[in-house]
């Protein structure tokens, strides 16, 4: 890791903090849930140390009480469709061989996203990983907290704990669509197939459908594609 790596995983650790903080709350919701539906002590732990990714398991425990084992694998799986999306985004910012490119990617969370996203729509990927990991501390601890500590849905509603998840995202939305216009298209876009899509199916399938509008991010911008043009030139 050279000096400028350093910095940037160091200043990724300071902002990782916020986010942390906030997925331990997540996290203690998914512990104390788990426990409640019988996953057990253990369960709870490793999936959160392994999956890392809050919506999926989210997902995965909601689907699991009303759905197959299959159906509720198969929604986890497409709830985590938009990390295609990002992976895309920020593969031109990796740097390595394939396995190293691999084990970067694997710091991709929503809120290093964000964090790591640069001006020019480069990627400090040591920031990406440095804030990444209070939030997987967090994450973990906090899912064994709540699968320990077992605190009851009524405490976690007056305690206002249960909307942390969406409030989550929110904090990170305004951030990005500040800085982006193609994620204030894509707000609008999420928007209106969600509110559309509420007319003939469940929140739960809107929400999953309004997913497709991150497919904009996969569209280059005018100047990009002059900028891959000159490079390819010079070659």
């Amino acid at each position: 890791m050279t000096g400028s790596g350093r910095q940037s995983f160091a200043r990724g650790l300071r902002l990782g903090i916020g986010p942390g903080l906030a997925t331990g709350v997540l996290a203690l919701n998914f512990g104390a849930e788990a426990r409640a539906r019988g996953w057990g002590m253990v369960a709870p732990v490793a999936f959160s140390a392994f999956a890392f990714s809050g919506s999926a398991q989210f997902t995965l425990l909601s689907s699991l009480s009303g759905a197959t084992v299959l159906a509720a694998i198969v929604a986890a799986m497409v709830i985590n469709v938009r990390y295609l999306v990002m992976s895309v985004a920020i593969a031109p910012s990796l740097r390595g061989s394939r396995f190293a490119r691999l084990l970067q990617a694997q710091a991709i969370v929503d809120a290093s996203f964000v964090a790591a996203h640069d001006e020019d729509d480069r990627y400090d990927v040591w920031r990406l990983i440095g804030v990444s990991v209070p939030q997987w501390i967090c994450w973990t601890g906090g899912t064994a907290v709540g699968v320990l500590a077992a605190p009851s849905p009524d405490l976690m509603h007056r305690l206002g704990l249960d909307v942390a998840f969406p409030a989550f995202f929110i904090v990170l939305l305004i951030e990005e669509v500040r800085r982006s216009h193609r994620a204030v298209a894509a707000c609008l876009l999420g928007a209106a197939i969600s509110a559309g899509l509420l007319f003939v199916t469940s929140p739960s399938y809107a929400l999953l459908g309004a997913a497709v509008a991150t497919l904009i991010g996969l569209r280059r911008r005018p100047d990009e594609a002059v900028v891959v043009r000159t490079s390819g030139q010079r070659r």
